[in-house]
């Protein structure tokens, strides 16, 4: 095994619990959008996203009732529209800092993520969740700003997460061998992406979140941890 000069991890079901963002964050934004349009709309950066919204659907940029209730069946379809994205971000922003809520990560997450920082290893986040969006996660999380440990973040602008050259790409940003880097995501068809491109990875198989082992063919050959603590060959 070539060494690891570098890791990049995933953020739910891999440092943080995948029922943060299902069951606080996602809640959080449906109930307070209503209110968030009204009282923020005469904003520049909101009501770009209202007259996208309002475009896309022929409506007035004024009909704040119609465009609130088009926005919500997208939530409900978990639709991946980017002016929903763009308004629940903003939400999110201010749930943060009214303290809300903070975000969830592991302890030995935590633990795991300051010793490789302090041993010099560098390390990078790639989630499907925006890079603003990955950055306010990590500057509010329980163990206070994680920010400072991370040297990059990538997002799905570079490619989804279930594609080769996605880590190509990532490699040639971070500019270390393939070989070098270790990817740590509990979704084993991101970790075949990850292997594919010539990469080392962990598949994180958390009781918490998965309660059923994935063991044998489930685990597609990738190393298995259910813990960050479990990652000592480093």
């Amino acid at each position: 095994m070539s060494a690891v000069k570098a890791i990049i991890t995933d953020i739910e079901g891999t440092t943080s619990s995948i029922a943060f963002v299902r069951e606080v964050l996602f809640p959080h934004a449906r109930e307070a959008l209503p209110r968030f349009l009204q009282e923020q709309h005469g904003r520049a950066e909101v009501m770009h996203w209202i007259k996208t919204v309002a475009e896309e659907n022929g409506l007035p940029a004024s009909d704040l009732d119609g465009v609130t209730e088009i926005l919500l069946q997208w939530i409900d379809q978990d639709r991946k529209h980017t002016a929903l994205k763009g308004l629940q971000g903003m939400i999110w922003v201010d749930g943060y800092a009214r303290a809300t809520f903070k975000a969830p990560v592991y302890e030995d997450a935590d633990a795991a993520l300051r010793r490789w920082h302090s041993a010099g290893i560098p390390l990078y986040v790639y989630s499907s969740g925006s890079v603003p969006a990955q950055k306010l996660f990590f500057a509010h999380t329980d163990h206070g700003d994680l920010c400072p440990l991370f040297s990059g973040h990538y997002d799905t602008e570079i490619g989804g997460k279930r594609e080769a050259g996605s880590y190509g790409r990532i490699a040639d940003s971070i500019g270390i061998a393939p070989e070098n880097l270790l990817f740590l995501s509990d979704i084993v068809e991101e970790l075949d992406a990850a292997r594919d491109a010539g990469w080392q990875t962990m598949l994180i198989d958390r009781r918490e979140d998965y309660p059923q082992a994935r063991t044998g063919a489930a685990a597609h050959g990738h190393t298995r941890a259910e813990r960050f603590s479990d990652i000592t060959a480093l």
